[in-house]
């Protein structure tokens, strides 16, 4: 069990465990049955990729809009008067040509050997509108101790950015900070064992998936194989 520690400036920026927001961004409660509509929580694999880190949400009562006019960024939203404590404000800049900045005010202390990466929020990847803010993916250290800022993918001509209040707009996950890993093609026997589970699943997908098999509405076929197994796999003891 790690320890995330952090510190923040505004009271609404507290983070948190990412969480599937159903109904939301996450899609509509609509059973694994036949007829229904395909989201993305039905899929194992994007549900516990985007529940693995710590979301934070805009911590302002006005909504702020971002678009690019004539090749220009344009901020739109009422922050109020200047904070006495000497911040950056309003806490939105542009950066460069294709990038805005947002003074985040929050910092995360994680343990020694770790570091924090900053990515966009997986309602990103759902977003069928092309609004939701993309935060350009960053490693943080852990001795770093400033309060820091994010950087954010302008939109595209015509299209816009919102941060509405208290709406989920990145995701903190931490990880190793040193990328310690090699590239090795498998050995021919692994090789061998890994396509042997994988015809063994094949053949039994029809018993792994016995009575979960169903056809959404785009005529898509889903199962629960995958997450059967997943189930199953967890129960067993860490090697």
């Amino acid at each position: 069990m790690h320890t995330i520690k952090y510190r923040l400036s505004e009271e609404r920026l507290r983070p948190r465990r990412t969480k599937l927001e159903i109904p939301g961004w996450a899609g509509k409660p609509e059973p694994r049955a036949d007829g229904s509509h395909e989201y993305a929580w039905h899929c194992v694999p994007f549900s516990e990729a985007a529940q693995y880190g710590l979301e934070v949400f805009y911590p302002y009562d006005n909504e702020l809009r971002v678009s690019t006019k004539d090749g220009r960024l344009v901020f739109d939203g009422d922050f109020g008067p200047a904070p006495s404590d000497g911040r950056m404000w309003p806490p939105f800049r542009t950066f460069g040509e294709q990038f805005y900045t947002y003074q985040l005010l929050l910092d995360l202390k994680v343990e020694a050997g770790l570091a924090v990466k900053i990515e966009p929020h997986p309602r990103f990847y759902t977003d069928p509108t092309g609004s939701v803010p993309i935060a350009v993916p960053a490693l943080m250290r852990n001795w770093w101790p400033m309060m820091f800022f994010m950087v954010f993918k302008s939109p595209d001509e015509g299209r816009t950015h919102i941060f509405g209040p208290n709406e989920p707009f990145a995701q903190f996950t931490v990880i190793p900070e040193e990328s310690d890993f090699e590239l090795a093609e498998m050995s021919e026997e692994e090789a061998a064992e890994r396509e042997l589970q994988a015809r063994r699943i094949h053949e039994s997908r029809a018993t792994l998936s016995a009575s979960t098999q169903w056809t959404s509405a785009s005529n898509t076929v889903f199962d629960a194989t995958y997450r059967r197994i997943h189930g199953a796999a967890r129960k067993l003891p860490p090697r």
